[in-house]
């Protein structure tokens, strides 16, 4: 199988991390998310907390370091961005893999073997998988909504100076709600299938993940 990288980018809520788990366990291959993080907190060797504030979207997230002529402060979500840049770069060279977010279609733009991906849904859509994915109110999972998704629309204009909704940097996006997570993420393996069918001959049979 040849090597390729899918690039899943999501509205919060939307299930996009869930649709892009089950295509990578039905292929076989890595999935990374949350992962990300703890490899940049390997690499940096600070705190996590502030690392995950950094990820999240937060500007000038500030850091402390002890120098010869006492503490000094740097912006650590200029470093966390750096590093992030370095490990996708290093797991997309090291094998095919699902990506979920971090602006990865952006930083693999010179690839010609990604697959990019954008995965949205209503408004009441989100918020009812929150719900049920948190065991929070109606109220609640509105605000975590809201919150999150103008993080991760502010991460992705700071990093990239553009807009992650826009359909000029996807190859395809999708409402999650008219399908649903399953039958969305078996969409999402046709058309890697279709794309790269001539290359990597790739069979989607696996009997983990989505069932075909």
């Amino acid at each position: 199988m040849k090597h390729f990288i899918i690039n899943i980018g999501c509205e919060y809520g939307s299930g996009g991390p869930d649709i892009g788990k089950m295509v990578a366990e039905s292929l076989g291959i890595p999935f990374y998310d949350r992962d990300l993080v703890d490899q940049v907190v390997e690499k940096l060797g600070v705190d996590r907390d502030l690392v995950e504030k950094a990820d999240s979207g937060e500007e000038n997230v500030k850091y402390e370091f002890d120098t010869t002529f006492g503490p000094r402060y740097a912006n650590l979500t200029n470093r966390v961005i750096y590093t992030q840049f370095e490990v996708i770069h290093k797991l997309a060279a090291k094998s095919s893999c699902v990506i979920i977010g971090r602006c990865s279609n952006y930083i693999l733009k010179d690839r010609d073997d990604c697959l990019n991906i954008f995965v949205y849904a209503p408004e009441e859509y989100k918020v009812k998988h929150i719900m049920e994915q948190k065991g929070v109110s109606q109220k609640e999972a509105q605000k975590l909504v809201k919150y999150n998704d103008g993080m991760l629309k502010s991460r992705y204009e700071y990093m990239t100076s553009s807009d992650m909704r826009d359909c000029r940097t996807r190859h395809m996006m999708i409402d999650s709600s008219i399908l649903g997570l399953e039958k969305t993420a078996k969409y999402i393996m046709q058309l890697i299938d279709l794309r790269f069918e001539d290359q990597n001959k790739i069979h989607l049979h696996s009997n983990k993940g989505v069932k075909r």
